[in-house]
């Protein structure tokens, strides 16, 4: 693929959007790589992903506005239409996703972000969505989940008047998990993914489901999600090993860990 680098590194995967020249822009054909890329992860070997973008200036600066500046309704929407299919695979993907922003994240570049499932920034990222200034409106699912992330309110403002917020403003939304410097991000990007890749991997796996589906059903059928998930991870080979490892170090109250988010 041209605009598109995969690295499997043991237990997770980095994917890296490389179309520097553009920002890493997101035209037709790097919506198309992205899709094929994330269709062949093996999540049975694969336990997390890290979607970064490549080079110091920009994480994804956006759909392509050269491309974009010509189409007609039914082309605007089918194009639409595809970004959301992409960010939507990338959404419900089974394994935990994490973006690692660096520089801009304007438009679909912002998009691609919430439909992971943890975004962690640069200290130099920007976040937006300045559509409503080109004469549209976010396309690739802004209106949906940025409203869900960080309140209706704050997506309004937002969205309506296209205004561009830096990594600290993001974060104190709640837009973004963790601000680091530039130079730091990958690695606390993979680090955590690491981390991620070292628990029970259907655990993970079936936390993320509950926790993705459970947010679109009202209270009391979520709990039925939960209940049913939980239930499906026992008689399975993590739940045994994961059990019986904490058994054999329960009087044991140094074996305690306690994890710092943030910082971990």
């Amino acid at each position: 693929m041209e605009f598109i680098k995969y690295e499997e590194k043991g237990a997770y995967a980095v994917l890296t959007i490389d179309r520097q020249a553009a920002l890493n822009a997101l035209n037709s054909q790097v919506l198309d790589e992205l899709n094929e890329a994330v269709s062949a992860i093996d999540c049975d070997k694969i336990r997390a992903l890290v979607i970064t973008g490549a080079g110091e200036k920009s994480f994804v600066a956006g759909a392509d506005i050269g491309e974009m500046s010509s189409l007609t309704k039914a082309e605007g929407e089918a194009f639409g239409k595809k970004g959301n299919d992409v960010f939507r695979k990338i959404e419900t993907l089974p394994i935990p996703v994490i973006a690692a922003v660096n520089g801009f994240a304007l438009g679909g570049g912002c998009e691609l972000s919430m439909s992971c499932d943890i975004r962690i920034a640069s200290e130099n990222a920007v976040f937006g969505q300045p559509e409503a200034g080109l004469g549209i409106t976010p396309g690739f699912g802004g209106t949906q989940r940025l409203a869900r992330l960080v309140s209706p309110g704050m997506a309004k403002q937002m969205i309506y008047t296209a205004r561009n917020i830096k990594a600290d403003e993001a974060y104190r939304i709640g837009l973004v998990n963790a601000v680091y410097p530039a130079a730091e991000l990958m690695e606390n990007a993979e680090k955590m993914a690491a981390g991620i890749a070292a628990q029970a991997p259907i655990a993970v796996r079936n936390c993320k489901k509950a926790i993705n589906d459970g947010l679109e059903a009202p209270m009391d059928e979520a709990i039925v999600i939960e209940e049913k998930l939980f239930g499906a991870c026992f008689e399975t080979e993590d739940q045994r090993a994961g059990m019986g490892n904490f058994l054999k170090k329960k009087d044991d109250p140094t074996k305690v860990k306690v994890v710092d988010f943030q910082n971990k």
